[in-house]
């Protein structure tokens, strides 16, 4: 997998490692991210009708989906044999992957900070290029690994970047709302100066 970790890292034993008795994420934390996001993407007139779910694991935006939003198109892709294999997934590397369509939300958690620093910057443009709407996004940075992380649960063999990397990459495509979220250059959505969070 060209600029990234090998995808063989993320096998059974990674996932029985990450997603065993204490994860980071199980379904009832991401059915909380997923019921917020949606609401705040109704709030602002942003249609949700197609997901595309980057970093899919076990597929927990996908049963979310399927019980509270059955009509919306749903999309997983994962680097990982073992991810793609058990729950289902596209497998593709987001550094090389290109869209052929767009999506009214793409979500990106724990992604993108195991690519190095070329491949990650075309990983978030891949993610420009999907998104017509909302992005959640999630990466660990510098600041969070040395304030906010558990390090007993997390994966630490990451490639540490500062806030401000992410965000000046990402500002090509997208507008920086708060909360891990980030509103598509190419969305109409109307938004108060003060929703956002430049």
């Amino acid at each position: 997998m060209a600029g990234s970790r090998s995808p063989e890292r993320f096998d059974a034993a990674y996932y029985r490692r990450f997603y065993g008795r204490s994860p980071v994420h199980d379904a009832r934390r991401i059915a909380l991210l997923a019921a917020g996001v949606t609401s705040l993407a109704a709030w602002w007139r942003i249609p949700v009708r197609s997901v595309l779910d980057v970093g899919a694991g076990k597929g927990y935006w996908r049963d979310w989906l399927a019980t509270e939003l059955p009509k919306v198109r749903y999309h997983g892709l994962d680097v990982s044999e073992h991810a793609c294999r058990t729950y289902g997934h596209e497998q593709a590397d987001l550094a090389t992957w290109r869209p052929t369509k767009r999506y009214d939300l793409v979500v990106c958690q724990s992604v993108i900070q195991y690519l190095d620093d070329a491949a990650c910057t075309r990983a978030i443009d891949a993610l420009a290029e999907a998104c017509r709407g909302l992005l959640v996004l999630e990466v660990p940075t510098v600041a969070d690994r040395d304030g906010v992380i558990d390090p007993s649960g997390t994966d630490l063999d990451v490639h540490w970047r500062t806030g401000a990397w992410y965000r000046r990459r990402l500002a090509r495509g997208f507008t920086e709302i708060g909360g891990g979220l980030w509103l598509s250059h190419r969305s109409t959505a109307p938004m108060f100066e003060l929703e956002r969070a430049r």
